[in-house]
């Protein structure tokens, strides 16, 4: 898709409308880029390629670059992610306390793997090296909640309940 056809989708499009909203409130600047990037994956659910052509356009930035800067970073994502999301951390402590075990524990639950959804969008699985939270290893990330001190039967417990209820159930 390329971005006049991004642009025409736009215009029935409200996210686009937001993303074009902040594009002006940082005056198109392009050391805003991060900061533009962030709101449209907010806005998107994740960056896909039209959007990152979009948001190159608009900043008048190669597309490379802005590309380069999605998949640098670990906060952004080019997939979509589910309904649910957990963050598993494989840092040195968290590794050397279970993160092996709890990653086959979810691997096995949900059938899938790190960087993955499933296939009924209910849950995706991403790794960490480090969440910061080291003293409480291993951590698990459930929908942006830190859990620390996590275990196998913990994990999968949580995938169990994500797997079996209805999108407007879970919690």
């Amino acid at each position: 898709m390329n971005t006049s056809a991004a642009r025409s989708s736009s215009d029935e499009d409200g996210r686009f409308k937001l993303l074009d909203v902040a594009l002006q409130q940082q005056g198109y600047r392009q050391d805003a880029l991060i900061e533009v990037l962030h709101l449209a994956q907010k806005s998107f659910g994740y960056l896909d390629p039209s959007v990152l052509r979009y948001v190159a356009k608009k900043l008048k930035l190669p597309p490379s670059r802005v590309f380069g800067v999605a998949t640098f970073y670990k906060l952004f994502t080019l997939k979509p992610k589910g309904r649910h999301t957990c963050v598993l951390c494989i840092g040195t402590a968290c590794y050397v306390k279970g993160a092996r075990e709890l990653l086959a524990a979810v691997e096995q639950t949900a059938n899938i793997h790190a960087g993955e959804v499933t296939a009924d969008g209910a849950a995706s699985l991403t790794t960490a090296r480090c969440l910061g939270a080291c003293g409480t290893a291993p951590v698990v990330v459930y929908d942006d909640a830190f859990r620390g001190q996590q275990s196998a039967k913990d994990v999968s417990k949580c995938w169990k309940d994500w797997l079996t209820h209805e999108p407007a159930a879970a919690s």
